[in-house]
């Protein structure tokens, strides 16, 4: 998945980005969050990933996004397993 999407969604969804993270977008942008977990992710210091901080915007955008036929479409743009789709899909009705 490009950083693109994750951008995409978290530009949207603002209020979902997990703490301390949305501070640190606030000041510094998307762009030092992506470093900051390029280069601590996997370290001594925990960093979540980007799918765990911006994961929620990914998931809103999937639900806003659903048109009932776009599933492998979403699937493919932010790397989800097809089935995870379809699970978050039924768990907010949306199928």
């Amino acid at each position: 998945m490009n950083e693109k999407s994750f951008r995409d969604a978290a530009e949207k969804y603002q209020e979902l980005i997990l703490q301390p993270y949305d501070e640190m977008m606030a000041m510094d942008g998307f762009e030092a969050i992506c470093a900051f977990s390029k280069t601590f992710s996997g370290t001594s210091v925990y960093v979540p990933s980007l799918r765990t901080i911006f994961g929620q915007c990914l998931e809103m955008d999937i639900l806003t996004q659903h048109n009932g036929t776009n599933v492998r479409d979403m699937v493919k743009k932010y790397g989800y397993s097809e089935r995870y789709v379809r699970d978050l899909l039924k768990r907010e009705r949306h199928i």
